[in-house]
């Protein structure tokens, strides 16, 4: 016999290999009108139930779960938990709930799209499907991006002057060559991207320390290190913590690279951009739309991937279990 404390209802998938965990049942009802609101009284009162569902021995560093949430602004609403952070936006995560909602029949053909409420905004979702009905592709037409500061140059021990762009995606970015890093993209090397990614993003707090909203808000952005393999043709790593990193070429670190990119004459609307994992799975992004605003210029990207889904589960919280909380090892 097992008692139990508590059981959820998950849906798992992985976009490019990044995990998404769709949450279907077992949390509390949520208070606010917005999805931001409802976030943010998730984060302050049950923040335990985010290092208990995505933390060990139920998931690990990298997991990333999502909420659904009723939305007065879109057709479907959800906000993004991660092992460390909240995000206000998560392309992955979006493509893997598109995925799970296919799965779930909670979408299906002929439909072409749907909106969808983020803590960063309202989204629109493309879905692409083949002639069996099954849903092959997703495309989020994402918040509007920007360039906070084209380049900021820190001094990082061990590694030395390194140049970055700090920009929007849906998070903040700090963008960086990674061969003018002195860093090898590649899924051996990933030990090396880590401790350099982590050491960017010190050097870039304090840098970042005094500067407005507009230039990343005075936090430190996560690290998103890029290889031209082409024009428009790069490898990507994103360098979320120490130990944490990115699997997919990162839906919104994409945004912000197209941004930079837009920025500085690289790419032309029509053109297409190609990201790619260290595994050589790969997101596509093109130019939706670009505005004039009070901040400066700003891109509508849209980007395109595909997720896969891994399982459907039961979490369950046994009785007496000392390590039902989760547990984080760094």
């Amino acid at each position: 016999m097992v008692r139990l404390a508590a059981s959820y209802s998950v849906i798992d998938s992985h976009t490019a290999g990044h995990p998404t965990r769709v949450i279907l049942s077992g949390l509390p009802p949520l208070p606010g009108r917005s999805v931001a609101e409802k976030r943010d009284a998730f984060q302050a009162a049950h923040d335990h139930l985010r290092a208990s569902l995505l933390h060990e021995p139920a998931g690990h560093a990298a997991m990333v779960g999502l909420v659904p949430v009723a939305s007065e602004a879109a057709e479907f609403g959800a906000f993004f938990i991660s092992s460390y952070i909240y995000l206000d936006m998560c392309g992955h995560g979006t493509i893997g709930y598109a995925k799970t909602l296919a799965a779930t029949g909670a979408i299906a053909p002929p439909r072409e799209s749907f909106t969808l409420e983020t803590p960063a905004g309202v989204v629109t979702v493309g879905l692409d499907w083949d002639a069996d009905g099954e849903l092959r592709g997703v495309r989020i037409r994402n918040v509007p991006c920007r360039v906070g500061i084209a380049e900021a140059t820190v001094d990082v021990p061990g590694i030395g002057a390194v140049t970055a762009g700090i920009v929007y995606g849906g998070m903040w970015y700090a963008i960086v060559d990674a061969e003018k890093a002195g860093i090898a993209l590649s899924a051996e090397n990933v030990t090396q991207g880590l401790a350099a990614g982590s050491a960017i993003k010190k050097a870039l707090t304090a840098f970042l320390a005094d500067a407005p909203a507009a230039q990343g808000g005075g936090s430190a952005p996560n690290v998103l290190f890029y290889r031209r393999e082409s024009r428009l043709h790069a490898r990507h790593m994103l360098v979320l913590a120490p130990n944490k990193f990115d699997r997919s070429p990162c839906g919104t670190g994409t945004s912000a690279r197209l941004a930079l990119m837009a920025h500085q004459g690289e790419i032309a609307e029509g053109e297409t951009y190609h990201a790619e994992n260290l595994l050589g799975a790969a997101f596509t992004a093109r130019i939706a739309e670009r505005r004039a605003t009070p901040m400066g210029q700003e891109i509508v990207p849209e980007i395109a991937g595909q997720a896969h889904i891994v399982s459907f589960a039961t979490i369950v919280k046994e009785h007496g279990d000392p390590l039902a909380a989760g547990f984080l090892c760094q």
